[in-house]
C-alpha cells in the first residue's frame, strides 16, 4: 500500500482550519472527502499541524497511506481536479511507511504579513493584518532577535495553551496537541527552539519569517502582537527577554488576527 507525502497550499479563509469537525468546512475534511471520491476509501490525512480559522498555508504538509494503486502524478491530476480553487496539491512524493507529516517535521517556518497602507485593497485584506500605526521596523527586528534561541514560551502560548509532548515528537503548531501518544512517556513542556526570528518590508507590507522547532497555540500570532507593541513604542524592544522569563501570557502583548499568518514551509 503506497504510503503518500502530499505539499498543500490553500486559503484559509472559508475554512474553520485544518483539523476536520462535525458539519464545518475544514481543510483536513475537505481533502479526506475528496480523496474518498476518488478512490472509494474512508482515510484521514494527517497534517503537520492543525491551522487555526483563517490562516493560511504555502507548505502544509500531509500524509495518508492508501490501497489505490493510483500513480502520484495521477493521484496529484484528481486531486486538485475535484478540490475547490481555495485548496492545491503543490506536489505528491510517494515515502516510506515510517513517515508522519506531524511526527516526522524537525522545523517548521511561519509567515505573517502587516499592510501598512493606510487604505488596504479588498483584494489584500483577507491576507494580512491591516496596521495604520507608524511602526519602527529597527525596534521590532530588536525585539524579534530576542526570541532566538531555546527558551519557554508560556508568555506566548494561548491562556491554556495544548503542551507539547517532547518524548513523542507532537507539537501545537497554531493548533492543539493531537493525540497523546503513550501517556506514561510523555513530558509537556513549552519549551521551544527558534532559528530565525526576523522582519523585513516588502513593499508595502511588513514580513515577519520565524523558523523553529515547533509552535504553541497562538505563539506566533502573539509574538507578531508583541512586536508591533514595540514597533508602536508601547514595549520596549528590551523588553522582551524579561517577557519570556515571566511565564506568563498577560504579560506580553495582544494575539495578532490571523488572517495574516500563513505556514510557508515544513522540513523534515
Amino acid at each position: 500500500m503506497p504510503h503518500w507525502k502530499l505539499t498543500l497550499a490553500y486559503d484559509g479563509t472559508p475554512y474553520n482550519g485544518w483539523q476536520i469537525q462535525p458539519n464545518l468546512p475544514t481543510v483536513q475534511g475537505t481533502l479526506a472527502r475528496v480523496i474518498q471520491q476518488i478512490t472509494g476509501e474512508h482515510v484521514l490525512p494527517q497534517g503537520s499541524g492543525r491551522t487555526d480559522t483563517g490562516v493560511h498555508a504555502l507548505g502544509q504538509v500531509a500524509s495518508v497511506t492508501l490501497a489505490s494503486p493510483i500513480p502520484g502524478s495521477n493521484l496529484q491530476r484528481a486531486l486538485n481536479h475535484s478540490l475547490p480553487p481555495s485548496i492545491r496539491v503543490v506536489r505528491v512524493e510517494e515515502v516510506g511507511e515510517d513517515f508522519h507529516a506531524r511526527h516526522s517535521a524537525v522545523r517548521k517556518t511561519y509567515e505573517y504579513r502587516i499592510a501598512t497602507q493606510a487604505i488596504c485593497p479588498p483584494t489584500l485584506a483577507p491576507y494580512v493584518w491591516n496596521c495604520t500605526w507608524p511602526l519602527d521596523l529597527a525596534a521590532m527586528n530588536e525585539g524579534a532577535a530576542h526570541v532566538v534561541g531555546t527558551h519557554d514560551f508560556t508568555s506566548f502560548a494561548a491562556t491554556d495553551p495544548d503542551l507539547a509532548a517532547r518524548d513523542n515528537g507532537e507539537d501545537s503548531d497554531e493548533d492543539d496537541l493531537g493525540d497523546a501518544g503513550d501517556s506514561s512517556v510523555m513530558v509537556k513542556t513549552a519549551v521551544r527552539t527558534i532559528h530565525r526570528s526576523g522582519w523585513h518590508r516588502d513593499g508595502e507590507l511588513l514580513v515577519y519569517r520565524v523558523t523553529g522547532s515547533g509552535f504553541l497555540h497562538h505563539m506566533v500570532r502573539n509574538l507578531v502582537g508583541t512586536f508591533v507593541d514595540v514597533g508602536r513604542g508601547r514595549t520596549p524592544a528590551g523588553a522582551v527577554p524579561a517577557i519570556l522569563a515571566a511565564r506568563s501570557r498577560p504579560a506580553a502583548g495582544p494575539t495578532a488576527p490571523p488572517q495574516g499568518l500563513f505556514l510557508l514551509d515544513v522540513e523534515y
